[in-house]
């Protein structure tokens, strides 16, 4: 996948979540680390999580995961609306990109160039690259 120069690459889990911004060229990005919005406390009510815990979902960890999720979705949605984003593309762990999607603003969704069903929040931003270069 080619990365035009400024595209924001958002990295995200149930727990943590990173930014980078693209900064090469598009055949050949450089992806720069920059710092997070903090996404608060990752309550599942504030957050838009509607889960209760059941036999399908047994445990409050995917409660606060899902909240995360929907903490992450509201920061990128807030710079997807306030103008800062110019592209996007999502690399989160399959659950969390399936609870980020829910939360998508028409503005960001607009933005969105690529979304990877691929846990690597604990990859360098060179393996992150490498990994998007892969993808097509």
């Amino acid at each position: 996948m080619q990365l035009a120069h400024n595209t924001l690459v958002a990295v995200v889990d149930g727990e943590k979540f990173s930014l980078f911004r693209s900064a090469g060229t598009e055949a050949a990005p450089k992806l720069t680390p920059i710092a997070v919005p903090d996404v608060g406390d990752a309550d599942p009510i504030a957050s838009g999580g509607r889960h209760h815990s059941s036999s399908a979902n047994p445990d409050d960890r995917q409660l606060v995961e899902d909240g995360h999720a929907g903490a992450v979705a509201d920061v990128l949605n807030k710079m997807a609306t306030g103008g800062q984003l110019e592209g996007l593309v999502v690399i989160a762990a399959p659950k969390t990109l399936g609870e980020l999607r829910k939360h998508w603003h028409k503005a960001l969704s607009a933005k969105l160039v690529a979304e990877v069903a691929k846990e690597v929040t604990n990859a360098s931003a060179d393996e992150i690259a490498a990994l998007l270069a892969k993808h097509s």
